[in-house]
């Protein structure tokens, strides 16, 4: 299975000798010259203790307007965003230049936050400015990220433009380049100069994939709050109206989709569409003397990053086809309840209640089935709630299937659409009732 995107994490701070410096050595002529052009609009993100000047995170970020407004990834800040009251935010230039920043607005889905400095901080070092979306790049082009890897040096990575990638809920660039900790929110430019894309995230225990959010998205929200106020309480009720648009899409865009074929000899089991997700199979040998098992798991493979520790805004299903007629009733039986009762529904945290569940035993299309159904609210998420569904068949002494589906961060009325969907997956085969 292939290992998920995760957000490119701000890099840990770094003992204060770490200085800015020109990029490193062995760069290629039009590296050299891209960082030097853009070296004046490129900054450092720091997330920074309120009463200490100790860092928590660092990331990166660049000048987008003559008015000091600053784009980089929500996650850098994503601190400041929940606790203003604990942190603060700072820029360092590549010349050493240091101030304050305020947050503006963010889009969390797309991992994008806008920022300011106080009026003049960076007086005439430029902008970056948006390469034109009629203008769309070729597979293969070269392109150039830049940021802070690891608060060490302020660095550009050379690499190609690989279109888009496949099965993404919302667009994302596929980078192939090494993006590092601490470059997250830096830009990706063409070899004009112009932003292409935003550094976001990295394809764990893989080597130089990356993954860009699209350019557009980042000129959208500049454009969309260029004026807004700066935010300066907890961002929970921002957060929250813009996860329930974002789960309300969602919900209608995979409702929407008709189930595929899982395959199964006897049992019609829910297997989704991969229009937006990724699917992964495994099995037993065909010489397997005790229980026979075909494994499926389907999975959105970026979530949306709201802190730390609570990422959210994704679905993940799975289902397991058992054969144990090679062990007899008894001992099938023992295994296959075994398999159900190891099923974890979670339990209460810092961000969610403990799960509430309900169940029952139904019938599809004349198909029995034991459904367990359990979600558990948000604290600071008003209205959005983790759903997970267990199923099982419970029609053969020797045979059965187990199915789960989670959706994380839905509304209840989208909870119960999303249950009715699943449930309404299984079935018998129609060679089964011949």
């Amino acid at each position: 299975m292939a290992a998920l995107a995760q957000p490119n994490a701000p890099a840990p701070a770094a003992p204060a000798s770490a200085a800015a410096s020109a990029p490193p050595a062995q760069v290629s002529a039009s590296a050299r010259r891209i960082y030097e052009d853009a070296r004046s609009q490129l900054l450092q993100i720091r997330t920074l203790l309120k009463t200490q000047n100790s860092q928590a995170s660092v990331g990166s970020g660049f000048l987008v307007s003559a008015d000091g407004h600053v784009l980089t990834n929500y996650h850098v800040i994503s601190q400041f965003a929940l606790e203003p009251e604990r942190y603060r935010l700072r820029f360092a230039s590549t010349d050493g230049q240091e101030g304050q920043l305020e947050l503006i607005d963010f889009d969390v889905r797309r991992d994008l936050a806008l920022l300011r400095t106080v009026p003049g901080a960076l007086k005439e070092r430029g902008v970056l400015n948006f390469r034109p979306p009629t203008m769309p790049l070729s597979k293969g082009d070269r392109i150039y990220s830049m940021g802070n890897p690891h608060d060490i040096a302020f660095a550009v990575v050379e690499g190609n433009y690989n279109g888009l990638v496949e099965r993404s809920f919302d667009p994302l660039i596929y980078f192939s380049g090494g993006i590092n900790p601490g470059m997250s929110g830096g830009p990706v430019v063409d070899e004009e100069g112009r932003v292409v894309g935003v550094n976001v995230s990295v394809m764990s225990f893989a080597q130089q994939m990356s993954f860009l959010v699209p350019g557009q998205y980042a000129q959208a929200l500049l454009e969309r709050s260029r004026g807004a106020k700066p935010l300066t309480a907890p961002a929970w009720p921002r957060l929250r109206e813009q996860l329930m648009a974002y789960q309300a899409e969602l919900t209608q865009r995979f409702l929407a989709q008709p189930w595929a074929s899982a395959g199964h000899a006897h049992y019609q089991l829910p297997v989704p569409q991969e229009q937006f997700m990724r699917c992964w199979g495994r099995g037993t040998p065909a010489d397997t003397k005790g229980l026979e098992f075909q494994r499926s798991q389907c999975r959105m493979e970026h979530a949306v990053f709201v802190s730390g520790a609570l990422q959210t805004g994704y679905l993940d299903m799975s289902h397991e086809a058992y054969d144990g007629s090679k062990l007899g009733a008894i001992r099938f039986a023992k295994q296959y309840s075994g398999s159900f009762r190891n099923e974890r529904l979670g339990r209460e945290d810092k961000y969610r209640t403990a799960p509430f569940c309900k169940e029952d035993f139904i019938s599809r299309d004349g198909l029995p089935l034991r459904a367990v159904v359990c979600l558990r609210a948000y604290r600071k998420l008003t209205g959005l709630h983790d759903l997970s569904v267990l199923v099982t068949t419970v029609d053969g002494s020797t045979e059965g299937a187990l199915g789960r589906f989670d959706a994380r961060g839905v509304s209840f009325d989208n909870a119960l659409k999303l249950s009715a969907h699943y449930l309404e997956g299984f079935a018998w085969i129609s060679a089964k009732n011949n």
